[in-house]
């Protein structure tokens, strides 16, 4: 089964135990279909970048709360009841792509990374040609009728 993250965006007024009533009903939705919700993450109220209007006004601010889970691939149809919760604003499901799991991930290469695209340079390693900035070089900044005195700029 694929790892999926629902994304739902609720009004900004929406009680905790209703939030949590909400991600119960969508966990047991999956459970039902033989999947399993791994990860809940609330991140509070959030400013939106535009306003969503609905019936009861229109929300610059919502609470947004990350499902991750394990599905069949025919959640996303499976989930569109949502569309008639009018305590949510937005909700978005988006699946994760190349997700090793189960025994795809048991191979002997796991754990070892592949350095080969990568060359041997040192990040200091830097070429011969570069200029250093201690140089005391003032001739380009000079004015016209200045001179230099012990490192100091006379005006003549």
């Amino acid at each position: 089964m694929p790892l999926y993250d629902c994304m739902l965006l609720l009004k900004p007024h929406v009680s905790r135990e209703l939030i949590m009533d909400l991600a119960a009903r969508i966990g047991k939705h999956v459970h039902m279909r033989n999947g399993v919700v791994t990860n809940i993450k609330s991140f509070d109220k959030v400013y939106l970048g535009y306003g969503i209007k609905k019936l009861d006004g229109r929300f610059f601010k919502g609470q947004l709360v990350q499902m991750t889970m394990m599905a069949t691939p025919n959640i996303n149809k499976e989930l569109h009841y949502l569309n008639k919760e009018d305590r949510l604003l937005r909700w978005l499901l988006v699946k994760h792509r190349n997700t090793q799991y189960g025994a795809d991930m048991m191979n002997e290469d796991a754990g070892k990374f592949d350095f080969t695209n990568f060359s041997g340079r040192n990040l200091y390693d830097g070429d011969d040609d570069i200029d250093d900035d201690d140089s005391d070089d003032y001739e380009e900044y000079k004015e016209e009728g200045e001179t230099e005195k012990n490192g100091n700029l006379i005006d003549i």
